[in-house]
């Protein structure tokens, strides 16, 4: 009995293996397609899908940044401000909320976690309509504060921090800076967000992710095109009429888009494991 365990582990282990070569080749064929594809041009890629590059690289470039409907730099700008900005309140006042709730006793503990937990099964179309209009009324239509500013409640990152300072900061911590007169802040500033830098990491990398990303809000928001953000160019780019439309400079814009993500995620990649690691394990 023992001998047939001993068998099927490495038949299992070739399986697992095996599933994530295929996983993972499923995830990078895509991007493959993409880059293979921004070097051709639209008469190329209409013909079907090739694994060789063309030679339309340079000329798909130059279209897409010459093309004055649709402003490529000032789209990467407000794109990086927006979700630069998203990523540093997300994180930054959902840890400090995170512990709040860790290190504070009080009669409406429970019921607050649970009110955040609400909000985060609230789907952001419901309630697209109701910030549309506070928007309005708040004379910040056609800007870029309502894009970051929500940032600020972000129930999803808030949930990720407490569940990592639960099983990270230990309260004798907290109590010994008291014990020293450090101010709460101050406790919080250089003691708490050290111990939580891979979880903030983690988190950073998810909201810059999804700022970049998002389409819905600020299609609703924005409407000058000087301060729209990348998706919304390249949804514009997608729906010009047959005469003008170019796949070439759809996959140039889509990769020239793509890169920012892939620095953010080269430079704090190295605290994932970290972080989702520790913050799934209690002790």
């Amino acid at each position: 009995m023992r001998q047939k365990n001993e068998n099927a582990h490495p038949i299992f282990t070739l399986f697992v293996h095996l599933v994530l070569i295929f996983l993972a080749f499923l995830c990078l064929f895509f991007f493959y397609i993409l880059l293979i594809n921004s070097t051709r041009n639209h008469f190329d890629i209409q013909k079907g899908f090739s694994f060789l590059p063309g030679t339309s690289f340079v000329s798909n470039f130059k279209k897409v940044m010459a093309d004055a409907n649709i402003p490529v730099l000032s789209g990467i700008k407000n794109s990086l401000i927006v979700s630069s900005a998203s990523a540093i309140l997300a994180t930054y006042f959902s840890a400090l909320t995170a512990y709040g709730l860790y290190a504070y006793d009080f009669k409406l503990k429970k019921p607050a976690f649970v009110f955040i937990m609400l909000i985060l099964a609230m789907p952001t179309q419901v309630s697209a309509l109701g910030f549309v209009r506070l928007v309005d009324r708040m004379h910040m239509m056609n800007t870029l504060w309502p894009l970051f500013l929500p940032s600020i409640a972000a129930p999803a990152v808030f949930y990720f921090m407490y569940s990592y300072i639960q099983s990270s900061l230990p309260m004798e911590l907290v109590e010994a800076a008291r014990m020293d007169g450090c101010g709460e802040f101050m406790t919080f500033n250089r003691i708490v967000l050290p111990i939580m830098k891979p979880a903030m990491a983690v988190q950073a990398i998810f909201s810059f992710v999804g700022a970049w990303n998002n389409y819905f809000i600020p299609a609703l928001v924005i409407s000058d095109n000087n301060k729209k953000t990348l998706p919304i160019l390249i949804a514009a780019l997608r729906s010009a009429d047959f005469l003008k439309f170019d796949m070439g400079k759809v996959y140039m814009l889509i990769t020239i888009a793509i890169i920012p993500i892939i620095i953010v995620y080269l430079l704090l990649s190295r605290y994932i494991v970290d972080g989702v690691t520790l913050g799934g394990v209690k002790e």
